[in-house]
């Protein structure tokens, strides 16, 4: 896997881009609305041992008002300055960061930890406040926005005006003929003129004469465009396609043929932006925020560092010190089959991946798709080339004997046998999700220091009428680690099920939770 390393220069904790009320917690005494009463659909399963987690862990469960859905994904970020330079719908929001940094108490010069780094925002929001920080995460994208981002105070503004007036005067030679590339997924995803323009001006911004810095905010862009250019929405774990792209009407046509209807199609982008009006449009808000982060928070006086590495997290957590960590902030991949390959298949290809690589990617990442295979194989092998064969067979005693994992994997297969799952590869996930998982957590607690808090944001799930409680299986597979699990905040909006599932199933609400720990 490509790997790289960035330390960045940070600020005293001074101003901040959210409000700094104190965190309000509603400790709602009767969590009936929020406790799961049937985990089998139908009482078709045995769920003994999924009641008792929830007997357990219902005592520390806070049903909060200060936190919501909003503030545990990307929502909030879009118009946070700095953090609005990638949008990655799977991240948390800088509030939220903030919150639970100041609930930590982590002091300046200590170290926070995020393993799924998603979009930086844990290591950037860290920075503002003189915090260090270490950050993995396997995408790409990653790369090039920690790289921009991490330029703030060395940008020169009147270089970045003159960059976006030799964009508006670039202009594409008529007989250039370089054509984006593309995968299976995002093939004829871009308007014609569009397929041309993006590695031109690509080309031209690399080979012009600005700095690096300029040119990596230049690109960050351009990456950041790619959605709105082309005839693709992201919308969960799939790409919609604009019912004007070459794909939808290809694939109508061959439908119609064969004596279907045509797709129900109702996305329509409207108007698409231009190359040129999309990176100019980007660059300018990019140069506002730089103003300002540049007048107003970057008096600096402290300096804190971010380590980033572009990898897993499976393979960067054994190579860090022990208790060197004073607080982990994280959300991993959710156990939801979303493919984020797939949804971030015009990122990716822009940034260089093909066919093999994107799958590769796909296998690299925490099993949360059908077509995960397990790594336990990997680890073990990797365990004992780091002389740790110990480690690597406590874990999988410890997930062997997690009675309520057990339960779910014997539902899910039961389940499976019925045909109840439309997808043999979802108990395949689910297993390999917890036993991921599971080895980040063992790691996360040997490399905090005493007394440091680690909190998880994710979603519990339902497969085929079995509710998974991700949030207290985690915490028990946690607390037998070592752990002490500390809260469970969990937000008053809960989760629905798939229209599939409650027409089959009925439906069960869903805790979306924030795991608090304590080493």
């Amino acid at each position: 896997m490509n790997k790289s390393v960035l330390y960045m220069k940070a600020v005293p904790k001074q101003l901040t881009f959210f409000d700094t009320n104190q965190v309000l917690l509603a400790n709602i005494q009767n969590n009936s609305n929020w406790r799961v009463e049937k985990f089998s659909a139908d009482g078709l399963f045995c769920e003994t041992a999924r009641q008792e987690l929830e007997k357990k862990y219902l005592p520390i469960t806070e049903v909060t008002n200060d936190f919501n859905r909003q503030s545990v994904s990307y929502q909030l970020s879009k118009k946070d300055c700095l953090h609005r330079w990638l949008k990655y719908k799977e991240g948390f929001s800088a509030y939220l960061v903030e919150r639970l940094l100041n609930e930590m108490d982590i002091q300046p010069g200590e170290i926070v930890l995020d393993p799924f780094l998603g979009s930086g925002t844990t290591c950037l929001v860290a920075q503002m406040q003189g915090i260090n920080s270490i950050g993995f995460d396997i995408m790409p994208m990653l790369r090039v926005a920690m790289y921009a981002k991490g330029n703030i105070v060395s940008y020169n503004i009147d270089e970045l005006r003159n960059l976006v007036k030799f964009l508006l005067f670039l202009r594409r030679p008529s007989e250039y003929n370089t054509q984006t590339k593309s995968v299976t997924i995002t093939d004829n995803a871009y308007p014609e003129e569009t397929k041309l323009d993006i590695p031109y001006y690509t080309e031209s911004i690399e080979t012009s004469t600005f700095s690096m810095e300029a040119k990596g905010l230049a690109i960050l862009c351009l990456l950041n465009c790619l959605e709105r250019l082309s005839y693709t929405a992201k919308d969960g774990q799939y790409l919609r396609w604009d019912e004007r792209s070459r794909k939808v009407i290809e694939a109508n046509k061959a439908r119609i043929k064969a004596g279907r209807p045509p797709f129900k199609v109702i996305l329509n982008k409207g108007k698409l932006p231009t190359v040129k009006e999309a990176i100019c449009a980007e660059l300018e808000k990019a140069i506002d925020d730089i103003v300002y982060l540049q007048n107003y928070l970057y008096p600096i006086s402290k300096e804190a560092f971010i380590k980033f590495e572009q990898n897993s997290s499976l393979i960067e957590l054994p190579l860090l010190e022990n208790d060197i960590v004073s607080g982990v902030i994280t959300s991993p991949p959710y156990c939801n089959r979303y493919d984020y390959t797939r949804i971030y298949a015009l990122e990716l290809v822009y940034l260089g991946m093909g066919e093999k690589e994107i799958r590769q990617t796909r296998q690299d990442l925490i099993s949360c798709t059908v077509e995960s295979k397990t790594k336990i194989d990997f680890l073990r092998e990797y365990y004992i080339s780091l002389n740790r064969e110990y480690n690597y067979n406590k874990i999988t005693s410890i997930i062997q004997n997690t009675a309520a994992l057990n339960e779910v994997l014997q539902a899910l297969s039961f389940r499976s046998k019925r045909n109840d799952i439309n997808n043999k590869g979802v108990l395949s996930m689910v297993k390999g999700y917890f036993e991921e998982l599971a080895f980040i957590y063992y790691e996360l607690f040997r490399v905090c220091k005493k007394r440091a808090k680690v909190a998880f944001v994710n979603d519990n799930v339902r497969y085929a009428g079995e509710v998974i409680p991700v949030d207290f299986i985690s915490t028990e597979i946690a607390e037998k680690i070592g752990f002490t699990p500390i809260k469970v905040y969990t937000l008053k909006q809960q989760k629905g099920n798939s229209s599939q599932q409650m027409k089959k199933f009925g439906r069960v609400p869903l805790r979306k939770s924030i795991t608090l720990w304590e080493k």
